[in-house]
């Protein structure tokens, strides 16, 4: 399983479990694994959606700042690796 630098977390929202990401090294598209790694986390899952500035997309570039629905706590800095089976 090989991994792929795409970005960093910017911000995390517990309440309604999103993770704002800021895309610098590649991109992302729904169904893609993304792993999420930090100090504490270490956390892989399947994207289901997509949002910039709050519209679903079916994919993003480099530069985008987006918003994934996250299935446990991720952390502000946490690097945010695309997964390649």
């Amino acid at each position: 399983m090989e991994e792929k630098k795409v970005g960093e977390v910017i911000k995390f929202f517990g309440k309604i479990g999103v993770a704002a990401i800021r895309l610098t090294e590649g991109g992302l598209k729904v169904g893609d694994k993304v792993r999420f790694v930090g100090h504490t986390t270490d956390l892989v899952q399947t994207l289901e959606s997509i949002q910039i500035e709050n519209q679903s997309v079916p994919e993003a570039g480099p530069g985008a700042d987006i918003g994934v629905k996250v299935t446990g706590r991720v952390r502000e800095h946490d690097a945010v690796h695309k997964v390649v089976e």
